[in-house]
C-alpha cells in the first residue's frame, strides 16, 4: 500500500466566485464528504502559502500585483469567467502553496503520494493573465519549483481535464526538462491543444479527444501514447492536473467517463516517477461525479 497523503483547507472555501458559478466552494466539500462516506481518511498535510518568489518563477510581477490589488480593493477582473473576492488571495496562495508543500513532502519521503483538493484551479492561467476560473498556475509553480529548487532535471505534468491547460503548455513550451501531456476535449474551450503543437524539444503532447468519447479511447490514448511516451522521458516526478470533467454527467464537457475511469487511469500511470507523484484537483463539475471520481482516484493512488 502506498503512503497517501491529502492537501485540504478550508480557507480556501472562502474563494467565493458568485451565485450560479460553476467553481464553487461545494466542489471541495462535495470531495471531503465523498472520502468520508467511503471510509477514506488520508492524512492531511501541514501547508504554507506560495510565496511571491514561487509565484514569479511563472508569473510576471505585474500579473501578481495586478491580482493582489483586485483582490484588496474586491475589483473587477477582465475575464468574466474569473472573478475574485478578497479572500481569493490567500485562497489562490494556499492553492499553489499546498502543491509545492506535497511536493516536498514527496521528496523528503514523509508520503509516496499526495492528492490537493484545491482551489482556485490553475492550468489555464498564462504567465500575464487570469482565466478560465484560474488565478495562478499550480502545476507550472510546482514544476519550476521541482526544477529550479530542487534541482530536478525531468519533471512530467499530466493534465486530463477536459479543457486543454494553455497556460501550462506555455509555460514550458520550450523547455525541454518539463514534459507536458494533455489528454482534452478539442475542439473546446479555450481552443488551444492542437496535436502539432510538439514543442520546441518534442517535450508537449497533445491528444484531443473528440466529443463523445468514452472510456475506451481515454485509456487507448494513456496506453498507447501517454505511457510510452513518459517512460520514454523517465521523468524524476509527475505531476497530474487532474480535472474530473470529462465525466459523462459534468455540466462543462462532452465525454463519456464513469467514476471508475478516473482510478483505471491513475493505475496506468502511477508507477510513473517511481511513484512520485503528486495530483492536483483542476474542473469538475457535477458535484456526485465529481465526489465519486475523486474517490476513485484518491483509491487508486492508495494501492
Amino acid at each position: 500500500m502506498a503512503r497517501t497523503a491529502i492537501v485540504y483547507r478550508e480557507e480556501m472555501l472562502k474563494h467565493d466566485t458568485g451565485l450560479g458559478h460553476p467553481e464553487r466552494a461545494s466542489r471541495l466539500a462535495a470531495i471531503v464528504h465523498a472520502f468520508e462516506q467511503a471510509g477514506l481518511s488520508p492524512p492531511r498535510l501541514d501547508i504554507e502559502p506560495a510565496t511571491s518568489e514561487d509565484l514569479l518563477r511563472v508569473h510576471s510581477k505585474r500579473h501578481v500585483v495586478s491580482i493582489q490589488k483586485i483582490c484588496a480593493t474586491d475589483g473587477d477582473y477582465p475575464d468574466p469567467d474569473t472573478p475574485m473576492v478578497e479572500a481569493s488571495w490567500d485562497a489562490a496562495l494556499l492553492s499553489a502553496g499546498g502543491v509545492l508543500s506535497a511536493c516536498k513532502a514527496v521528496l523528503e519521503g514523509s508520503c509516496d503520494n499526495a492528492f490537493c483538493v484545491v482551489r482556485p484551479p490553475g492550468h489555464h492561467a498564462e504567465r500575464d493573465w487570469a482565466m478560465g476560473f484560474c488565478l495562478f498556475n499550480n502545476a507550472a509553480i510546482a514544476a519550476r519549483w521541482l526544477r529550479d529548487v530542487r534541482g530536478l532535471s525531468r519533471v512530467a505534468i499530466l493534465d486530463w481535464d477536459v479543457h486543454h491547460g494553455n497556460g501550462t503548455q506555455h509555460a514550458f513550451y520550450d523547455d525541454e526538462t518539463v514534459y507536458y501531456v494533455s489528454l482534452h476535449q478539442y475542439p473546446h474551450y479555450p481552443g488551444t491543444g492542437r496535436p502539432e503543437e510538439r514543442g520546441a524539444g518534442n517535450t508537449n503532447l497533445n491528444l484531443p479527444m473528440r466529443v463523445g468519447f468514452g472510456p475506451k479511447e481515454w485509456l487507448e490514448a494513456l496506453d498507447e501514447h501517454v505511457v510510452p511516451e513518459l517512460r520514454r522521458f523517465d521523468p524524476q516526478f509527475l505531476l497530474i492536473s487532474n480535472g474530473f470533467d470529462a465525466h459523462r454527467l459534468d455540466p462543462l464537457g462532452g465525454q463519456e467517463l464513469e467514476s471508475r475511469t478516473y482510478g483505471q487511469m491513475t493505475r496506468r500511470i502511477k508507477e510513473l516517477a517511481e511513484g512520485r507523484i503528486v495530483s492536483m484537483l483542476e474542473g469538475g463539475y457535477h458535484l456526485q461525479a465529481l465526489g465519486e471520481s475523486a474517490v476513485e482516484h484518491l483509491q487508486a493512488l492508495q494501492e
